[in-house]
Protein backbone atom coordinates (compact mmCIF):
# COMPACT_ATOMS: atom_id res chain seq x y z
CA UNK A 1 0.00 0.00 0.00
CA UNK A 2 1.88 2.99 -1.55
CA UNK A 3 0.93 6.43 0.32
CA UNK A 4 0.97 9.90 -1.35
CA UNK A 5 0.04 13.26 0.36
CA UNK A 6 -2.18 10.96 3.15
CA UNK A 7 -4.46 9.41 0.52
CA UNK A 8 -3.75 5.48 0.90
CA UNK A 9 -3.19 4.42 -2.90
CA UNK A 10 -4.97 0.99 -3.16
CA UNK A 11 -3.45 -1.66 -5.45
CA UNK A 12 -5.03 -4.75 -3.43
CA UNK A 13 -8.36 -6.46 -2.14
CA UNK A 14 -5.57 -6.62 0.95
CA UNK A 15 -4.77 -2.70 1.08
CA UNK A 16 -8.85 -2.35 0.83
CA UNK A 17 -9.65 -4.41 4.08
CA UNK A 18 -6.55 -2.99 5.39
CA UNK A 19 -7.98 1.19 4.94
CA UNK A 20 -11.70 -0.43 5.87
CA UNK A 21 -10.09 -1.53 9.06
CA UNK A 22 -8.46 1.35 9.98
CA UNK A 23 -11.20 3.48 8.85
CA UNK A 24 -13.35 1.75 11.55
CA UNK A 25 -10.67 1.80 14.32
CA UNK A 26 -10.39 5.47 13.78
CA UNK A 27 -14.23 6.50 13.11
CA UNK A 28 -12.72 9.70 11.61
CA UNK A 29 -16.08 9.63 8.77
CA UNK A 30 -16.84 13.16 9.56
CA UNK A 31 -13.94 15.26 9.66
CA UNK A 32 -14.21 16.34 5.65
CA UNK A 33 -11.08 18.13 4.32
CA UNK A 34 -10.72 21.50 3.32
CA UNK A 35 -12.06 22.60 -0.19
CA UNK A 36 -10.42 24.66 -2.94
CA UNK A 37 -12.53 27.35 -4.81
CA UNK A 38 -12.23 24.83 -7.69
CA UNK A 39 -13.65 22.30 -5.69
CA UNK A 40 -16.59 24.04 -4.42
CA UNK A 41 -17.55 25.12 -7.67
CA UNK A 42 -17.24 21.22 -8.42
CA UNK A 43 -19.69 20.43 -5.98
CA UNK A 44 -22.17 23.00 -6.67
CA UNK A 45 -22.21 21.68 -10.29
CA UNK A 46 -22.40 17.86 -9.32
CA UNK A 47 -25.34 19.17 -6.92
CA UNK A 48 -27.00 20.59 -9.89
CA UNK A 49 -26.43 18.02 -12.39
CA UNK A 50 -27.86 15.31 -9.77
CA UNK A 51 -31.04 17.49 -8.95
CA UNK A 52 -31.59 18.17 -12.57
CA UNK A 53 -31.63 14.17 -13.69
CA UNK A 54 -33.72 13.17 -10.42
CA UNK A 55 -36.87 14.55 -11.61
CA UNK A 56 -38.12 11.03 -11.70
CA UNK A 57 -38.13 7.74 -13.16
CA UNK A 58 -37.17 7.99 -17.29
CA UNK A 59 -34.75 11.01 -16.17
CA UNK A 60 -32.67 8.61 -13.70
CA UNK A 61 -32.84 5.93 -16.27
CA UNK A 62 -31.29 7.96 -19.07
CA UNK A 63 -28.51 9.45 -17.11
CA UNK A 64 -27.54 6.33 -15.85
CA UNK A 65 -27.16 5.02 -19.23
CA UNK A 66 -25.76 8.05 -20.87
CA UNK A 67 -23.18 7.54 -18.29
CA UNK A 68 -22.39 4.18 -18.73
CA UNK A 69 -22.22 4.85 -23.07
CA UNK A 70 -19.34 7.60 -21.83
CA UNK A 71 -17.47 5.19 -19.04
CA UNK A 72 -18.22 1.55 -20.12
CA UNK A 73 -15.69 0.62 -17.48
CA UNK A 74 -18.09 1.46 -14.66
CA UNK A 75 -20.55 -1.53 -15.01
CA UNK A 76 -22.62 -0.70 -12.37
CA UNK A 77 -24.21 1.93 -14.63
CA UNK A 78 -25.45 -0.15 -17.15
CA UNK A 79 -26.58 -2.46 -14.53
CA UNK A 80 -28.86 0.32 -12.63
CA UNK A 81 -30.11 1.37 -15.93
CA UNK A 82 -31.90 -1.97 -16.33
CA UNK A 83 -33.14 -2.20 -13.03
CA UNK A 84 -34.18 1.38 -13.34
CA UNK A 85 -36.44 0.39 -15.92
CA UNK A 86 -38.09 -2.50 -14.09
CA UNK A 87 -39.01 -0.44 -11.60
CA UNK A 88 -40.33 2.30 -14.14
CA UNK A 89 -42.43 -0.82 -15.80
CA UNK A 90 -43.38 -1.55 -11.56
CA UNK A 91 -44.51 1.86 -11.35
CA UNK A 92 -46.72 2.33 -14.29
CA UNK A 93 -48.17 -1.37 -14.05
CA UNK A 94 -49.61 0.26 -10.77
CA UNK A 95 -52.01 2.05 -13.33
CA UNK A 96 -52.18 -0.67 -15.74
CA UNK A 97 -54.86 -2.96 -16.76
CA UNK A 98 -54.47 -5.66 -14.39
CA UNK A 99 -53.12 -4.19 -10.65
CA UNK A 100 -55.77 -1.11 -11.01
CA UNK A 101 -58.43 -3.84 -10.60
CA UNK A 102 -56.82 -5.65 -7.50
CA UNK A 103 -55.06 -2.64 -5.68
CA UNK A 104 -57.40 0.39 -4.19
CA UNK A 105 -55.63 3.96 -5.47
CA UNK A 106 -54.82 4.11 -1.62
CA UNK A 107 -52.49 1.45 -2.04
CA UNK A 108 -51.55 1.92 -5.60
CA UNK A 109 -50.11 5.21 -4.09
CA UNK A 110 -48.83 3.92 -1.17
CA UNK A 111 -46.27 1.28 -3.76
CA UNK A 112 -45.74 3.90 -6.17
CA UNK A 113 -44.42 6.46 -3.20
CA UNK A 114 -42.18 3.53 -1.87
CA UNK A 115 -40.53 2.72 -5.40
CA UNK A 116 -40.16 6.22 -5.87
CA UNK A 117 -38.48 6.99 -2.85
CA UNK A 118 -35.93 4.24 -2.84
CA UNK A 119 -35.54 5.26 -6.34
CA UNK A 120 -34.53 8.78 -5.84
CA UNK A 121 -32.26 7.54 -2.63
CA UNK A 122 -29.95 5.57 -5.01
CA UNK A 123 -29.88 8.09 -7.26
CA UNK A 124 -28.71 11.12 -5.06
CA UNK A 125 -26.54 8.33 -3.46
CA UNK A 126 -24.83 7.04 -6.73
CA UNK A 127 -24.99 9.91 -9.18
CA UNK A 128 -22.61 12.28 -7.76
CA UNK A 129 -20.08 9.37 -6.92
CA UNK A 130 -20.10 8.74 -10.99
CA UNK A 131 -19.81 12.48 -11.94
CA UNK A 132 -16.99 12.98 -9.14
CA UNK A 133 -15.35 10.28 -11.72
CA UNK A 134 -16.08 11.89 -14.43
CA UNK A 135 -14.73 15.09 -13.68
CA UNK A 136 -11.34 12.81 -12.26
CA UNK A 137 -11.09 10.86 -15.41
CA UNK A 138 -11.22 14.88 -17.56
CA UNK A 139 -8.83 16.11 -15.41
CA UNK A 140 -6.50 13.18 -14.94
CA UNK A 141 -6.61 13.11 -11.54
CA UNK A 142 -8.54 10.91 -8.60
CA UNK A 143 -11.02 13.73 -7.07
CA UNK A 144 -12.63 11.02 -3.96
CA UNK A 145 -12.11 13.79 -1.47
CA UNK A 146 -15.10 15.08 -2.40
CA UNK A 147 -16.95 12.39 -1.67
CA UNK A 148 -17.58 13.18 1.73
CA UNK A 149 -19.60 16.23 0.81
CA UNK A 150 -22.39 14.34 -0.86
CA UNK A 151 -22.57 11.67 2.30
CA UNK A 152 -21.39 8.96 0.58
CA UNK A 153 -19.89 6.68 3.04
CA UNK A 154 -16.60 5.83 3.23
CA UNK A 155 -16.60 2.47 2.30
CA UNK A 156 -17.06 3.40 -1.47
CA UNK A 157 -14.29 6.19 -1.19
CA UNK A 158 -11.84 3.35 -0.11
CA UNK A 159 -13.78 1.15 -2.84
CA UNK A 160 -13.45 4.25 -5.89
CA UNK A 161 -9.63 4.72 -5.12
CA UNK A 162 -8.96 1.30 -5.08
CA UNK A 163 -10.62 0.66 -8.52
CA UNK A 164 -8.68 4.04 -10.01
CA UNK A 165 -5.48 1.96 -9.51
CA UNK A 166 -6.30 -1.29 -10.20
CA UNK A 167 -9.24 -0.92 -12.89
CA UNK A 168 -11.32 -3.55 -11.32
CA UNK A 169 -14.97 -3.30 -12.65
CA UNK A 170 -16.40 -6.09 -11.07
CA UNK A 171 -15.35 -5.32 -7.32
CA UNK A 172 -16.16 -2.00 -8.19
CA UNK A 173 -19.44 -2.98 -9.21
CA UNK A 174 -20.29 -5.42 -6.45
CA UNK A 175 -19.21 -2.71 -4.01
CA UNK A 176 -21.53 -0.31 -5.58
CA UNK A 177 -24.46 -3.03 -5.35
CA UNK A 178 -23.44 -3.65 -1.34
CA UNK A 179 -23.24 0.01 -0.93
CA UNK A 180 -26.58 1.05 -2.18
CA UNK A 181 -28.77 -1.91 -0.97
CA UNK A 182 -27.39 -1.29 2.20
CA UNK A 183 -27.78 2.37 1.64
CA UNK A 184 -31.49 2.02 1.51
CA UNK A 185 -31.90 -0.34 4.19
CA UNK A 186 -32.07 1.84 7.52
CA UNK A 187 -33.99 4.72 4.95
CA UNK A 188 -36.93 2.44 2.77
CA UNK A 189 -37.23 -0.84 4.14
CA UNK A 190 -37.19 -0.20 7.67
CA UNK A 191 -38.80 2.57 7.94
CA UNK A 192 -41.47 2.73 10.26
CA UNK A 193 -43.85 4.37 7.36
CA UNK A 194 -43.40 2.30 4.86
CA UNK A 195 -43.70 -0.76 6.90
CA UNK A 196 -46.92 0.67 8.33
CA UNK A 197 -48.23 1.62 4.99
CA UNK A 198 -46.61 -0.64 2.57
CA UNK A 199 -43.93 -3.63 3.46
CA UNK A 200 -46.35 -4.30 6.13
CA UNK A 201 -49.67 -4.37 4.55
CA UNK A 202 -51.44 -7.26 2.71
CA UNK A 203 -51.54 -5.55 -0.49
CA UNK A 204 -48.30 -5.18 -0.73
CA UNK A 205 -47.75 -9.07 -0.06
CA UNK A 206 -49.92 -9.97 -3.13
CA UNK A 207 -47.90 -6.96 -5.35
CA UNK A 208 -44.75 -8.77 -3.81
CA UNK A 209 -45.79 -12.40 -4.66
CA UNK A 210 -47.80 -11.23 -8.27
CA UNK A 211 -44.92 -9.02 -10.04
CA UNK A 212 -42.02 -6.78 -7.86
CA UNK A 213 -39.53 -9.74 -7.69
CA UNK A 214 -39.45 -10.20 -11.42
CA UNK A 215 -36.34 -8.38 -12.81
CA UNK A 216 -36.10 -8.34 -16.84
CA UNK A 217 -33.57 -7.45 -19.25
CA UNK A 218 -35.02 -7.12 -22.86
CA UNK A 219 -32.19 -8.30 -25.39
CA UNK A 220 -31.87 -8.39 -29.13
CA UNK A 221 -30.63 -12.11 -30.24
CA UNK A 222 -30.91 -11.62 -33.91
CA UNK A 223 -29.93 -8.54 -35.69
CA UNK A 224 -34.12 -8.16 -37.53
CA UNK A 225 -36.08 -10.11 -34.56
CA UNK A 226 -39.17 -7.82 -33.63
CA UNK A 227 -40.16 -8.96 -30.36
CA UNK A 228 -37.13 -8.97 -27.63
CA UNK A 229 -36.15 -11.53 -25.93
CA UNK A 230 -36.20 -11.64 -22.07
CA UNK A 231 -33.17 -13.33 -19.83
CA UNK A 232 -33.53 -12.29 -15.90
CA UNK A 233 -33.90 -13.37 -12.50
CA UNK A 234 -36.53 -14.20 -9.55
CA UNK A 235 -35.80 -12.29 -5.96
CA UNK A 236 -36.94 -13.77 -2.61
CA UNK A 237 -37.15 -12.33 0.78
CA UNK A 238 -37.13 -8.41 -0.84
CA UNK A 239 -37.14 -7.01 2.89
CA UNK A 240 -33.87 -8.95 3.28
CA UNK A 241 -30.56 -7.16 3.27
CA UNK A 242 -28.63 -10.16 2.70
CA UNK A 243 -30.70 -11.64 -0.41
CA UNK A 244 -31.05 -7.84 -2.22
CA UNK A 245 -27.41 -8.42 -2.31
CA UNK A 246 -27.13 -11.42 -3.78
CA UNK A 247 -29.61 -10.49 -5.91
CA UNK A 248 -28.08 -7.80 -7.45
CA UNK A 249 -25.14 -9.29 -8.05
CA UNK A 250 -26.49 -12.52 -9.47
CA UNK A 251 -28.42 -9.79 -11.78
CA UNK A 252 -24.63 -8.10 -12.66
CA UNK A 253 -22.98 -11.94 -13.17
CA UNK A 254 -26.12 -12.15 -15.95
CA UNK A 255 -25.64 -9.03 -17.44
CA UNK A 256 -21.78 -9.34 -17.37
CA UNK A 257 -20.45 -12.49 -17.36
CA UNK A 258 -22.79 -13.53 -20.47
CA UNK A 259 -21.61 -12.02 -23.85
CA UNK A 260 -24.88 -12.81 -25.52
CA UNK A 261 -27.11 -11.40 -23.11
CA UNK A 262 -24.60 -8.36 -22.91
CA UNK A 263 -24.21 -7.85 -26.74
CA UNK A 264 -27.92 -7.99 -27.04
CA UNK A 265 -29.24 -5.41 -24.02
CA UNK A 266 -27.11 -3.09 -25.71
CA UNK A 267 -28.03 -3.36 -28.92
CA UNK A 268 -32.07 -3.51 -27.49
CA UNK A 269 -31.56 -0.32 -24.89
CA UNK A 270 -29.85 1.45 -28.33
CA UNK A 271 -33.12 1.72 -29.96
CA UNK A 272 -35.84 1.28 -27.06
CA UNK A 273 -35.64 4.41 -25.10
CA UNK A 274 -37.34 3.96 -21.23
CA UNK A 275 -40.65 5.35 -21.11
CA UNK A 276 -42.17 3.45 -18.47
CA UNK A 277 -44.44 1.31 -20.43
CA UNK A 278 -44.06 -2.19 -21.46
CA UNK A 279 -44.71 -1.70 -24.69
CA UNK A 280 -40.95 -0.86 -25.11
CA UNK A 281 -40.12 -4.19 -24.70
CA UNK A 282 -43.38 -6.34 -26.07
CA UNK A 283 -45.47 -4.22 -27.94
CA UNK A 284 -47.45 -6.91 -29.54
CA UNK A 285 -48.49 -7.67 -25.91
CA UNK A 286 -48.31 -4.39 -24.29
CA UNK A 287 -50.01 -0.86 -25.67
CA UNK A 288 -49.56 2.65 -23.92
CA UNK A 289 -53.47 3.66 -24.99
CA UNK A 290 -56.05 1.74 -23.07
CA UNK A 291 -58.03 -0.33 -25.43
CA UNK A 292 -60.29 -1.57 -23.34
CA UNK A 293 -63.87 -0.42 -22.26
CA UNK A 294 -63.92 1.16 -18.67
CA UNK A 295 -66.63 -0.91 -16.26
CA UNK A 296 -66.18 -4.31 -18.36
CA UNK A 297 -65.92 -7.57 -16.60
CA UNK A 298 -61.91 -8.72 -17.25
CA UNK A 299 -61.46 -11.66 -19.75
CA UNK A 300 -58.25 -13.81 -20.11
CA UNK A 301 -56.20 -12.31 -22.71
CA UNK A 302 -52.55 -14.00 -21.79
CA UNK A 303 -51.34 -17.77 -22.97
CA UNK A 304 -47.34 -18.03 -22.72
CA UNK A 305 -47.18 -14.06 -23.54
CA UNK A 306 -49.25 -13.52 -26.62
CA UNK A 307 -52.81 -12.92 -26.76
CA UNK A 308 -55.13 -15.54 -26.55
CA UNK A 309 -57.22 -16.27 -29.83
CA UNK A 310 -60.13 -13.77 -29.99
CA UNK A 311 -58.45 -11.38 -27.59
CA UNK A 312 -57.75 -8.41 -29.79
CA UNK A 313 -57.01 -5.71 -26.84
CA UNK A 314 -53.46 -5.66 -25.34
CA UNK A 315 -52.64 -5.10 -21.68
CA UNK A 316 -52.50 -1.66 -21.50
CA UNK A 317 -49.04 -0.07 -19.52
CA UNK A 318 -49.11 3.56 -19.29
CA UNK A 319 -46.57 5.86 -20.23
CA UNK A 320 -45.06 7.11 -16.70
CA UNK A 321 -45.69 10.48 -17.46
CA UNK A 322 -49.26 10.20 -17.92
CA UNK A 323 -49.16 7.67 -15.24
CA UNK A 324 -47.30 9.39 -12.07
CA UNK A 325 -46.76 13.06 -11.55
CA UNK A 326 -43.22 14.42 -10.80
CA UNK A 327 -42.52 13.41 -7.10
CA UNK A 328 -40.97 16.14 -4.51
CA UNK A 329 -38.46 14.26 -1.69
CA UNK A 330 -37.68 15.65 1.63
CA UNK A 331 -33.34 15.30 1.97
CA UNK A 332 -32.15 11.90 2.73
CA UNK A 333 -31.29 10.82 6.46
CA UNK A 334 -27.33 11.65 7.16
CA UNK A 335 -25.05 8.68 8.49
CA UNK A 336 -23.20 6.14 7.03
CA UNK A 337 -24.28 2.46 6.83
CA UNK A 338 -20.81 1.37 7.13
CA UNK A 339 -20.34 -0.97 10.38
CA UNK A 340 -18.08 -3.88 9.25
CA UNK A 341 -15.94 -4.68 6.73
CA UNK A 342 -16.81 -8.40 6.33
CA UNK A 343 -19.21 -6.86 3.85
CA UNK A 344 -16.51 -7.05 1.70
CA UNK A 345 -17.22 -11.28 1.37
CA UNK A 346 -20.03 -10.62 -0.64
CA UNK A 347 -17.37 -9.68 -3.61
CA UNK A 348 -16.15 -13.36 -3.82
CA UNK A 349 -19.19 -14.85 -2.79
CA UNK A 350 -20.58 -17.31 -5.19
CA UNK A 351 -23.89 -16.91 -6.59
CA UNK A 352 -26.19 -19.37 -9.03
CA UNK A 353 -26.98 -17.61 -12.29
CA UNK A 354 -29.47 -19.35 -14.78
CA UNK A 355 -31.40 -16.34 -16.60
CA UNK A 356 -34.53 -18.40 -18.20
CA UNK A 357 -37.11 -15.61 -16.51
CA UNK A 358 -39.99 -15.99 -19.48
CA UNK A 359 -41.61 -19.48 -18.25
CA UNK A 360 -41.87 -17.51 -14.49
CA UNK A 361 -43.09 -13.71 -16.16
CA UNK A 362 -45.91 -15.56 -18.26
CA UNK A 363 -47.01 -17.53 -15.55
CA UNK A 364 -47.03 -14.29 -13.53
CA UNK A 365 -49.24 -12.86 -15.83
CA UNK A 366 -51.48 -15.09 -16.09
CA UNK A 367 -51.75 -15.82 -12.38
CA UNK A 368 -52.60 -12.00 -12.20
CA UNK A 369 -55.08 -12.50 -14.37
CA UNK A 370 -56.40 -15.25 -12.14
CA UNK A 371 -56.21 -13.01 -9.93
CA UNK A 372 -58.19 -10.27 -11.06
CA UNK A 373 -61.34 -12.68 -12.21
CA UNK A 374 -61.51 -14.22 -9.32
CA UNK A 375 -61.90 -10.34 -7.16
CA UNK A 376 -64.37 -9.19 -9.57
CA UNK A 377 -66.58 -12.60 -9.13
CA UNK A 378 -66.39 -12.34 -5.35
CA UNK A 379 -67.53 -8.64 -5.73
CA UNK A 380 -70.41 -9.88 -7.70
CA UNK A 381 -71.41 -12.33 -5.37
CA UNK A 382 -71.30 -9.43 -2.62
CA UNK A 383 -73.80 -7.84 -4.79
CA UNK A 384 -76.69 -10.35 -4.98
Amino acid sequence: MLIRDDVFLLDSYSDVKKDLKKKLKSKSFDLLPSLSENDKQRIHYIREQTKQHNQNNVTRTRAYYNFYLEHPEIHWALLGHMVSRNVGWNMTDLKGDLLTKLLSERDQKAIYSFLERGSWFIFQDVYPQCLIYDLSVKANQEMFHLLPFFHISTFMETMWRYFWNSGDSYTLAVATVINEQSYLEKRLIQNDHFKKTVTGTVSFKLYDFLRFNHILFPYCAEENRQQALLAGATSRHFTSLHERILFGKRLYTLLFQRTEILAGVLKWTHVHPHTGSRKDYWPDLFNDVNECFPRSLYKPRVKNCKLRKGAADRLYSPLLKYAWPNTSHEDAESGDWFEDWHVLDYIHKEVDVNGDIFGNYCKTLEAIELAVMGKEALLLREEE
